[in-house]
């Protein structure tokens, strides 16, 4: 078990090996980028399940460590977090910090994991026509050259789907059924993105 420093931010998922940039500007989070600074550089990113002060947290994040760090003179921060491993929260903690913390379980990660070729040639295929219907400009030779872990956990971290969905995505036990389950969101989002103004969800 590992007593963790969390940043709860609705639509923000972080993956192992994956980076994250992020602003901080608010004092609490000011505090808690400073306090991991001085202990072990690293916090955990959860989401909350609502974008309310104080909401329940999802189950599942991912601990990250603290790599560029830019001090601004007002007492901001520009931070970029790398993944390390996702964890399991069992239980928030009655802390007197600004920030919450939480007691939580490692969940080992598998870098072995590898796709089959239709798995593969799948997903490449649906992410064409998603990134064509969405008008998003994508390097395909480049992509092409990613190995299976970067490429799916990749997507899943910057893919434009609402917070339950990209919960569910870090929540996949396994790289093929991330990969299914990606498969099968831009499916749904992409059928469903012209439908209303105020976008689509899973909730």
């Amino acid at each position: 078990m590992a007593r963790i420093t969390i940043f709860p931010l609705p639509g923000a998922v972080l993956y192992p090996g994956l980076q994250l940039p992020l602003h901080i500007f608010e004092p609490r989070y000011r505090a808690m980028v400073s306090d991991a600074l001085a202990r072990d550089r690293r916090i955990g990113m959860i989401q909350p399940q609502r974008p309310a002060e104080g909401a329940p947290l999802f189950s599942i994040g991912c601990l990250g460590r603290i790599g560029d760090v830019e001090a601004l003179e007002d007492g901001r921060f520009n931070i970029v977090l790398t993944g390390e491993t996702r964890f399991r929260m069992l239980r928030e903690l009655d802390v007197t910090t600004p920030f919450r913390q939480i007691e939580a379980e490692l969940l080992p990660e598998r870098d072995d994991e590898v796709l089959a070729p239709i798995e593969r040639a799948s997903f490449e295929r649906e992410a064409k026509r998603f990134a064509d219907a969405q008008g998003y400009a994508v390097d395909w030779d480049q992509v092409g050259r990613l190995d299976d872990q970067s490429l799916i956990n990749g997507v899943s971290q910057i893919a434009p789907f609402d917070a339950a969905a990209k919960q569910a995505l870090l929540e996949a036990e396994t790289l093929p059924a991330r990969c299914e389950l990606l498969v099968q969101l831009m499916q749904f989002f992409g059928r469903h993105s012209d439908d209303d103004d105020e976008g689509v969800t899973l909730q």
